[in-house]
């Protein structure tokens, strides 16, 4: 993106107030942000102060890293990470996961750490960038496409199964945030999945369709729908491609907490990360014409489907989030598992080692994906 792009960028992304205008602008998940305190009564103020304990861009002497990219069905490559112990016996065949980054990430952004940490637990484990973000194809850059995320997913599958030393009967995935949701919907057609675990998850199709508690009215998605309709005129007759959503670039002092709780991680040396393909004023904002397309998202129809695969939805009992976990738990049949972290956020699970409950994970996957 050149100056000139990048500049109207921020203009059009960093503004807080909430004036019709930016209601249009803003993608689902960020109106949820605005309409939860309405409905959650949640220390913020405690969630604010998210740095004691983030560890994002942890390294593990006892893993080894290596770089892959590997074709969806759609001839798209994906970018990465393969975290293997170093102890790994490659005449042996061992269990592998899958990790996926929050929405709007890239796998720098809490997918390593999570993979690091399953590579230390004796797991082949690989974080990818999801098409369209990070080192992974796709054109424009932030395109919403479910699908395509989900496809992601089975393309990891693909290529681990093809690794000789990679059991390709035991592999699970992780998903973190929105991955969460794109991991679900890719398990419920892909029974190479043997074990899904999620972790903050947002349901990225109703947290835009209705926001968080459902604080989004018809009316209100309707508009947005419409002025998403309105920019595809624009950007069809050559007109620069507008981002939305996201988290915003600077603090005010009317920053509503849960951007506040965001711009901890993603515009702060714990979790600012840019890749090659962005710009620090690109990073996390999906592009407004496609964003739309998570209206049409429901994962969790027909999510009981899984089964008897297992499943584990881990969420903090202070996280604005917390709502999808229970739902997906709730419709999901057995075996499954609901894991409350004390104390924690959303963000909080994102990076904070002395949160994030890896013994459950190391647990769940040890149980269901033995030989």
């Amino acid at each position: 993106m050149n100056e000139k792009n990048e500049s109207k960028a921020k203009l059009e992304i960093s503004g807080t107030g909430i004036d019709r205008r930016h209601l249009l602008k803003m993608s689902g998940a960020s109106i949820a942000a605005f309409g939860a305190m309405s409905v959650l009564n949640l220390p913020f103020a405690k969630a604010q102060d998210m740095s004691n304990g983030a560890n994002n861009f942890y390294t593990s002497n006892r893993v080894t890293l290596e770089k892959v990219t590997f074709k969806t069905q759609y001839q798209m490559n994906v970018a990465g990470n393969l975290y293997l112990p170093n102890d790994l016996d490659r005449n042996a065949k061992t269990p592998a996961i899958i990790v996926g980054h929050p929405m709007g990430a890239v796998k720098e952004q809490s997918a390593n750490l999570y993979a690091t940490k399953m590579a230390e637990q004796g797991f082949v484990a690989m974080s990818i960038d999801l098409p369209f973000w990070g080192e992974s194809d796709g054109q424009p850059r932030n395109l919403v496409s479910p699908d395509v995320y989900a496809e992601g997913f089975s393309a990891g599958v693909d290529f681990l199964g093809t690794q000789p030393f990679v059991d390709r009967a035991r592999i699970g995935a992780i998903g973190i945030c929105g991955s969460g949701s794109f991991v679900i919907s890719a398990a419920k057609i892909d029974p190479r999945m043997k074990a899904i675990a999620t972790v903050s998850m947002y349901d990225m199709g109703a947290a835009n369709r209705d926001a968080l508690n459902h604080s989004l009215t018809v009316e209100q998605r309707k508009e947005i729908i419409a002025a998403a309709a309105d920019q595809r005129h624009v950007e069809f007759a050559g007109g620069e491609v507008e981002l939305t959503g996201g988290t915003v670039h600077d603090l005010e002092a009317n920053t509503h907490p849960i951007q506040r709780e965001f711009y901890d991680f993603y515009r702060t040396p714990r979790g600012e990360f840019t890749p090659a393909t962005a710009t620090r004023h690109t990073t996390t904002h999906p592009t407004l014409t496609s964003n739309v397309k998570f209206m049409n998202f429901y994962p969790f129809n027909d999510i009981e489907t899984i089964s008897p695969r297992p499943m584990m939805f881990i969420t903090g009992d202070q996280a604005h989030s917390r709502e999808f976990s229970e739902d997906a738990y709730k419709r999901a049949a057995e075996p499954k598992e609901l894991v409350w972290v004390k104390g924690a956020g959303h963000v909080d699970l994102y990076d904070r080692v002395d949160l994030i409950p890896f013994d459950r994970l190391t647990a769940f996957f040890d149980q269901h994906l033995e030989a």
